[in-house]
């Protein structure tokens, strides 16, 4: 199996946790408008008690953090965040070899202290309850663990792959 087949089958399943992420964002805040440009007037104007919509923004809070970090990792396993290439392609093979090997492990190491960071927040504030979904804010902070984890495994999985040349230089 080809390295960018085998990127695929790997990145497969984060890339889905993504997208269903984001469609439920989508929902949620559908629904949050709903509720606050519709239900409100009319419960207002029926005299009924208010509809709590509060847990909405704390949700979509919850998923962004959860879409923005997966979906980091999947872009560093992809290889589409953005790269600034003044004068690397410029530079012999070794050398630009020497340079993706080292931003990989930076960015590896970077995800590791976001991982390992994460957890620490996580366990110290488990305990806690989000005052709207009433859930452990230890599922708010685990994202910063999920999303780190994959960064860095990520990254160390891209230190077997060549380096790219930019897509505006021809090879």
């Amino acid at each position: 199996m080809a390295l960018p087949a085998r990127r695929a089958l790997i990145t497969a399943a984060p890339r889905l946790f993504v997208g269903v992420l984001l469609l439920a964002a989508i929902g949620v805040m559908l629904v949050g408008v709903f509720l606050r440009y519709v239900m409100v007037p009319i419960t207002d104007q029926l005299g009924l008690d208010p509809i709590n919509f509060f847990w909405v923004e704390e949700l979509g809070e919850m998923l962004l953090a959860w879409m923005t970090l997966v979906g980091a990792a999947v872009g560093i396993a992809e290889r589409t965040h953005f790269t600034v290439t003044l004068f690397t392609h410029r530079l012999p093979a070794a050398a630009q070899r020497g340079i993706h090997i080292a931003n990989h492990v930076l960015i590896a190491a970077f995800g590791g202290v976001i991982a390992w960071q994460g957890w620490q927040v996580a366990a110290l504030n488990k305990g806690l309850t989000s005052p709207a979904l009433e859930i452990s804010m230890g599922w708010l902070y685990g994202a910063l663990v999920a999303g780190g984890t994959l960064i860095a495994l990520f990254a160390l999985g891209m230190l077997a792959a060549p380096p790219t040349a930019p897509h505006h230089v021809l090879e």
